[in-house]
Formats: C-alpha cells, sequence, structure tokens
C-alpha cells in the first residue's frame, strides 16, 4: 500500500484519553538499519474493528498530539474480521521517507478520529556497525552537483531581476497614487464651487420665481378688472344700441357718441388680448426656469457619483500596492534561502569561500545531522555517515523539490520555505498556495466590491 497525499485524521486528544491496548504491535526490533524498508507487524484486539480511514504513523519519542507524526502509512481493511488471519496486519514503510537521525521512534495505530488505539515499544534508525561504513563519492555526483549549483546561480540572477522589476513597479504604482490623491482634492474643490454656484443660481432662480408669481397675480387682478369692466361696456352697449333703435333718426350727437364708444370697446378688446398673450410667455419662462433647475440638479449628482468612483479606485490601488509589497517581501525570502542553498553547495564542493567573486552565507552547523522534524527523504543518505565532515547531507522540499543541507536548513528556516510558498490575503489571512495566484488576485479584489 502505497502512501498518498491526502494527509491523515489528527487531533489534539491528551495522552490520558488514549487506548494503546486495542491494537498490539509484534516483532518490533531495537533498531532499524538506514537505507531498508521496514516492515510493521500488529495485532487487532476482539474488541476493536478497523475502518477505512485508519493509518499507522512513525512518531519520535515524547509525543504530545497525533498531529507529529513523521510518516504515516494506511491501514488495509481485512476481508473477513472474523478469522483468525485478519486479526494479523502489517503495512511496510518505504526506505525513503523514513527518518535518517537516530533519536527514538515508535509505532502508533491512529483511528479515522484522530484517537491512538495502540503504540509500540521504542525503537532506533541507526546502522549495525559504523565503524565498517565505507563512503564512495563518484565523479558524476561531483558534476551533478556542479550543474545544480550552476542552475540555481542562474535562477538566483533571475529573481533579482524580478526583485528590481517589482520594486520599480511599486515605485510607478505609488506615484500613480500620488497623482490620483490629487486629481481627487482637484475634483472635490471643483464639486464645492459647482455646489456653490448652484446654490446662488438656486437662489437666483427662486427670487426671479417668486417676483413673477407677484407680477402673475397682478396682470391675473388687473384682467379681473379689464373683465368686469367689458362687461360693464358691452351692457352699456348694448343699452346704447336700444337707444339707437328708438332714436335711429335723432341727433347727431348721439351718432357720434356712438362711433365713440364703438372705438373704445375695440381698444379694451386688443388689449385683453395682448394681456393673455403676455400670461401665455410668463407660463412658458417658468417652465423653463425648472427645466434649468433640474438639469443643474443632474449634473451635481453626476459630480458626486464621479467622486465616489474616484474614491473606490483610490481604494482599490492601495490593496494592489499591499500585495505588491508582500510579494516583494516573499522574493527576498527565496533570494536569502538561495544565497544558504548557494553556500552550501560550495562547502560540499571544498571551494575556498574567500577566492569567490561574491559572498555567501555560511551555516553554523557545517556537518551536524539533520533536524528530525522534517518528512523530507535524503537523495545523498548514503554519505551521511563519512569519515570527510566537510560533506554534509541533504533534504528535498517536497513542494518545491528543492535539495537543502541539514546544518543550514533547520527547523525555523522550514517554516519560511513553507511560508514563501503561500500567498497571505492583506484583508482576511487566507492562505493560498503560490502557484494559484490569479485566484489569490481575484480573491483580494472581491474584498474592494
Amino acid at each position: 500500500m502505497e502512501e498518498t497525499l491526502e494527509d491523515p485524521p489528527t487531533s489534539a486528544v491528551l495522552l490520558d484519553h488514549c487506548h494503546f491496548s486495542q491494537v498490539i504491535f509484534n516483532s518490533v526490533e531495537k533498531f532499524y538499519v538506514p537505507g531498508g524498508d521496514v516492515t510493521c507487524y500488529y495485532t487487532l484486539t476482539q474488541h476493536f474493528i478497523p475502518r477505512r480511514k485508519d493509518w499507522i504513523g512513525i512518531f519520535r519519542v515524547g509525543w504530545k498530539t497525533t498531529r507529529e507524526y513523521y510518516t504515516f502509512m494506511w491501514v488495509t481493511l481485512p476481508i473477513d474480521l472474523n478469522s483468525e488471519s485478519a486479526k494479523q496486519q502489517e503495512v511496510q514503510f518505504k526506505a525513503y521517507y523514513l527518518p535518517k537521525d537516530d533519536e527514538y521512534y515508535q509505532f502508533c495505530y491512529v483511528d479515522q478520529d484522530g484517537v491512538v488505539r495502540g503504540a509500540s515499544i521504542p525503537f532506533q534508525f541507526r546502522p549495525e556497525n559504523e565503524e565498517d561504513i565505507l563512503v564512495v563519492t563518484t565523479q558524476g555526483e561531483v558534476e551533478e552537483i556542479e550543474q545544480h549549483n550552476k542552475e540555481l546561480c542562474k535562477e538566483n540572477q533571475e529573481l533579482k531581476d524580478s526583485c528590481v522589476s517589482l520594486q520599480k513597479q511599486n515605485s510607478d504604482m505609488q506615484a500613480e497614487l500620488h497623482k490620483k490623491e490629487e486629481e481627487l482634492e482637484t475634483l472635490k474643490s471643483t464639486n464645492k464651487k459647482l455646489e456653490q454656484q448652484v446654490k446662488a443660481q438656486k437662489d437666483r432662480w427662486e427670487t426671479e420665481l417668486l417676483q413673477l408669481k407677484e407680477q402673475n397675480q397682478k396682470m391675473s387682478s388687473e384682467n379681473e378688472k379689464m373683465g368686469v369692466r367689458v362687461d360693464q361696456l358691452q351692457a352699456q352697449l348694448s343699452t346704447q344700441e336700444k337707444e339707437m333703435e328708438k332714436l335711429v333718426r335723432g341727433d347727431q350727437d348721439k351718432t357720434e357718441q356712438l362711433e365713440r364708444l364703438k372705438k373704445e370697446n375695440s381698444q379694451l378688446l386688443l388689449t385683453l388680448t395682448q394681456q393673455g398673450e403676455y400670461q401665455k410667455k410668463l407660463e412658458q419662462t417658468v417652465e423653463q426656469m425648472k427645466e434649468e433647475e433640474m438639469m443643474a440638479m443632474k449634473k451635481q449628482q453626476e459630480l458626486t457619483d464621479e467622486n465616489s468612483g474616484l474614491s473606490k479606485t483610490l481604494n482599490e490601488n492601495k490593496i494592489i500596492c499591499n500585495v505588491l509589497q508582500r510579494e516583494k517581501e516573499r522574493l527576498e525570502r527565496e533570494n536569502d534561502l538561495l544565497k544558504r542553498e548557494n553556500s552550501r553547495l560550495l562547502s560540499y564542493m571544498g571551494l575556498d569561500f574567500d577566492s569567490l567573486p561574491y559572498q555567501v552565507p555560511t551555516s553554523d552547523q557545517g556537518g551536524a545531522g539533520q533536524n528530525p522534524g522534517l518528512v523530507y527523504g535524503n537523495p545523498y543518505s548514503g554519505i551521511q555517515e563519512s569519515s570527510a565532515p566537510s560533506l554534509l547531507a541533504m533534504r528535498r522540499c517536497p513542494t518545491c523539490k528543492s535539495d537543502f543541507a541539514d546544518g543550514i536548513f533547520d527547523h525555523t528556516l522550514e517554516q519560511q520555505h513553507m511560508q514563501t510558498l503561500c500567498l497571505n490575503c492583506p484583508v482576511c489571512d487566507k492562505t493560498f498556495p503560490a502557484k494559484e495566484k490569479q485566484i489569490f488576485e481575484d480573491h483580494v479584489f472581491c474584498h474592494t466590491l
């Protein structure tokens, strides 16, 4: 059964709540020779029923929770739980995933709820007789390491160029942000002036509207008076016509007076018509002033919307600037890790550090043992115990496939290296893998909506 990339179910259950007697480990050796596969034999008691997500892990002695496993293997479910053969089970751990130090470890059976159901006696990973080990290094391995060193130098230079490009891009974004802020201030000032102008124009229009209303009222009153006068004149004309019928052959003075009254009546009718046209013109002027007031209010609303859009753009630019700053810091951490790797390779090749055209950081622990907390394999495990202490053991990151020296890549640097492979949201602190950069940028942009 091969190990999968899926993490096993774990928990933070204390040791007091574990049931170590439900699974019994058999034939556990006091030590296992490094470089070979390890078979773990165990027996299921009659009161324990295995489940699909149960697993067996290798823990360093002194562990506190089931999250502290070094490596693990899924268990195989027996076909018939009632048979005697189903109680005797075994799993095999590949040599590549086993610890490379001489610390004490033990097997632990963990069910799918993260509860420990059994634990073995402690054992070690060490050779039978370390004094008889002979380490041989071939010329091919040396050439391979030199080629790898050249590739790392080239990648280091590319990262430096990328860092310079990001710094320039950051400066451009800062300048653009400053320019947008100045434009925003200018628009605010213009908006304030327009608001004052609109308010003053509105006051003038209101004053003119009141004046026009007063003039309209006066004209209406005069119109009513003229209407009464016309009625009076019409009544008088009717009376005069009746008198004229009676006095057809009357006096010439009566005829002249009648003509004068007709002319006066015509003039009054013409004046009444002119007043009606003037009233219509006043009504059209009032409607035009109302339309101009509506246009001014619409223009003010457009300026307000434009101001809001600029503020939103400014916030988006600030968030993008923060994302770029985090990316810059991540690249600087990767650059530091590459410098440490160069130092390790130079030490491994036995080159003179002072003769190099540039300086690289050196490790404080040149040939120290590996950190047992790492879960990576070591492709150079055969030369770990060499009589030449200048050769460093190698570790490989399972995520980015980079090689690191045990003495340089301690537990703290391991955590820093894993942080550089992730992207953190500056708003909600959500973590994304580095290869999902587009998803990360879309997620950050959603916060600005």
